[in-house]
């Protein structure tokens, strides 16, 4: 039974003999050096798509009274923009709340009643940019007395983005290649690349208006433009 472990033993001796003869394993490498750059591309595009809050607001001593008037004026005004040509689904309600505000003397400073105010306010998409001022006055006519954060945007940013890409990329690489001419280096290859989308939307604020007031004349509306960056970051090795 003991010739069964013999040749393992052997065997495990010469593996350890050799094992002694091997050269030694490099313990450290030698550090890459690198050239971190970030490099930017701007495209500018003409705003197709708008984004606006319009709402009613309506304060009346009875609640139910102060609710009443809000429901048949906000879906007066929900009605007229459908009526310009939004769509339902472009439609969304984003605030309903109701809210008692108690009243006070200012001569005895004691409370007088209580006053129950009622916002109804929907987001609207709007589509046609040609027509924002008149949709704007029409709301304004059905009841709206609300109109605040009007937000320009571009439905479709996919070919400004990579175009601002390439601008980024190419930005990164002329602007590494003369740092590495006046540093007296050479770039190896890419080691990291990264990037980031920033693209902010210009803000236009109608302001509050009154209900039922009506004006002849279209609200002055500018789109702009809008202005989309990214962001490249690489790093290169030199040497």
């Amino acid at each position: 039974m003991r010739t069964k472990y013999l040749f393992p033993t052997v065997a495990l001796a010469i593996i350890l003999v050799l094992s002694a003869c091997a050269p030694a394993a490099t313990s450290s490498s030698e550090t890459t050096r690198t050239m971190a750059i970030t490099g930017n591309g701007t495209v500018y595009l003409t705003p197709d798509i708008a984004y606006i809050y319009i709402g009613v607001h309506t304060e009346d001593a009875d609640v139910a009274a102060s609710v009443d008037a809000n429901n048949a004026q906000a879906q007066a005004v929900v009605d007229a923009l459908q009526g310009m040509g939004v769509a339902a689904n472009d439609i969304q309600t984003s605030n309903f709340s109701v809210w008692a505000s108690q009243q006070y003397d200012p001569m005895t400073g004691l409370m007088t009643g209580v006053v129950y105010m009622v916002d109804n306010t929907v987001y609207v998409t709007v589509r046609e940019l040609d027509n924002l001022g008149d949709l704007l006055n029409t709301a304004i006519d059905a009841g709206a007395n609300n109109i605040n954060s009007i937000q320009f945007d571009v439905a479709d940013k996919t070919a400004a983005l990579a175009q601002a890409r390439q601008l980024a990329v190419e930005n990164a690489s002329d602007l590494a290649g003369e740092l590495a001419q006046v540093s007296g280096v050479e770039l190896g290859e890419i080691q990291y690349i990264g990037y980031s989308d920033y693209y902010p939307t210009p803000y236009y604020s109608y302001g509050m208006g009154g209900g039922g007031g009506g004006s002849e004349m279209s609200a002055p509306i500018n789109p702009g433009q809008i202005q989309l960056t990214v962001t490249v970051s690489i790093t290169y090795a030199i040497k």
